[in-house]
This record gives structure tokens, C-alpha cells and sequence, in this order.
């Protein structure tokens, strides 16, 4: 169905992409149904669709709003709202943001973070706006089904993270030691100690907090 319609308002997945604020990948799961939508989903797909969230998660084919929206005064307003957003951030598809990392990560994944860019790529809508907003290469398969080895991660430095969200940590152990980055998901943190979860092999990593320099959060990871 969301195939359906956003064909009907003339949409490419990279459209309905920008105006919902996530990657052209995730709509093509979404169409082919490989990704389960969700009510989040349908609540941010919908105002760019034309239709209930309802409508979208049950499929009613008698929904009047679909078949109106095409020839309709309200189309017309459908149709100006994704494209006033992609307007609003087409500056920031022609941002470049560098890419931090190195080819061989330690036995945790870790790598040095010395300022050293390996390469640049272009910002993901995401973070396109976000000041500060960077890229790390993935190393090894210490993350390994949720990131491969070689892959980017894209990083807000500015989120509040949680449990259970992916982060990139810096760490120094030692005052005048070299800066280690960690790609792995956060468990928790106070005055103590961070802890951290790794997948392969699954175990937890914990740093004293007078090491940490940061933890930021990961909003999406793929191919450069």
C-alpha cells in the first residue's frame, strides 16, 4: 500500500525518504515488506501519504482519502509538504562530513581515534543538519550480525543516548595515552563506571568514567 500511494503523488523512495527522515533502504524494506510497519511507522509515513496511520497499517481499500487525494485541493497541499522538506534540506545532501577509523581494529573492535580522516562522504539526511555530525569505519566483526567489518557508522554527537542504543566511545585509559574508540551498545552509565555490550564474542566491557572522553550516539550504518 505505501508502494501504492506514493506512487499515485509521484514520489521516489529517495523522496519519501527525505520527508520522512530515514534512508531510502529502509522504504524499500517497508514496501517489500521485509520491515514490519509499525504504528511509529505509519505515524510518520502517513501525513506524506495522505492518509489515517490507520488506513495505512490496515489496508482499507474503501479509505476516501486515497482515491480523492490525486485530483484534490488537499493532494496539492500533500504534494508541497514533502517537497518543501526536501527543499529545506537539500543543502545538507551536499555536506561532506569525514570519516574517522582504521583498516585493523584491536581485539574489542577498538581503533585509534587520533583526528586522522580516512576519507569523506556525504552527510545522510539524518545528520545532514547536525553541527559537529561525523562518520567512523567500522573494524572487525566484534559487532558483528548488527555492523560488518568495513561498514560506516554515522554519528549525531549531539543525542542523548539510552539503553540499548549503539554508540561510538572514546576512551583513555592512561592520561597522555592514545584515544580508543569502541563501537558497541551502551548499557549504562554513572559516576563509576560505562558498560558496555559487545556481541562476537558476547560479553561486557567496562571503563572507569574518569577514563571516558565521550559516548555518541550511532544513527544508521552502511555502505559509503
Amino acid at each position: 500500500m505505501i508502494k501504492e500511494l506514493r506512487e499515485k503523488l509521484k514520489l521516489s523512495q529517495s523522496d519519501l525518504a527525505e520527508a520522512v527522515g530515514t534512508s531510502q533502504p529502509q522504504i524499500k524494506r517497508l514496501e517489500a515488506g521485509d520491515r514490519k510497519l509499525t504504528k511509529e511507522w505509519a505515524e510518520r509515513l502517513s501525513p506524506h501519504l495522505g492518509v489515517a496511520p490507520e488506513s495505512l497499517m490496515f489496508g482499507n481499500p474503501n479509505d476516501e482519502t486515497v482515491k480523492v487525494n490525486p485530483p484534490s485541493a488537499a493532494s496539492q497541499q500533500v504534494l508541497e509538504l514533502p517537497n518543501a522538506i526536501i527543499r529545506d534540506k537539500v543543502e545538507g545532501l551536499g555536506r561532506k562530513i569525514p570519516v574517522y577509523g582504521q583498516a585493523v581494529g584491536g581485539v574489542d573492535g577498538e581503533f585509534l581515534m587520533n583526528g586522522s580522516i580516512l576519507y569523506e562522504v556525504m552527510a545522510p539526511p539524518a545528520i545532514s543538519h547536525i553541527s559537529g555530525a561525523y562518520a567512523v569505519q567500522i573494524a572487525g566483526e566484534s559487532m558483528y550480525p548488527r555492523y560488518e567489518d568495513g561498514e560506516i557508522a554515522y554519528v549525531d554527537p549531539k543525542r542523548r543516548v539510552k539503553k540499548g542504543d549503539y554508540v561510538i566511545v572514546q576512551i583513555r585509559q592512561e592520561e597522555h595515552g592514545p584515544l580508543l574508540a569502541y563501537v558497541k551498545r551502551f548499557v549504562r552509565q554513572n559516576s563509576i563506571e560505562l558498560v558496555l555490550e559487545q556481541f562476537n564474542p558476547e560479553k561486557e566491557l567496562r571503563f572507569a568514567s574518569n577514563c571516558v572522553v565521550s559516548v555518541h550516539f550511532i544513527v544508521l550504518a552502511g555502505s559509503a
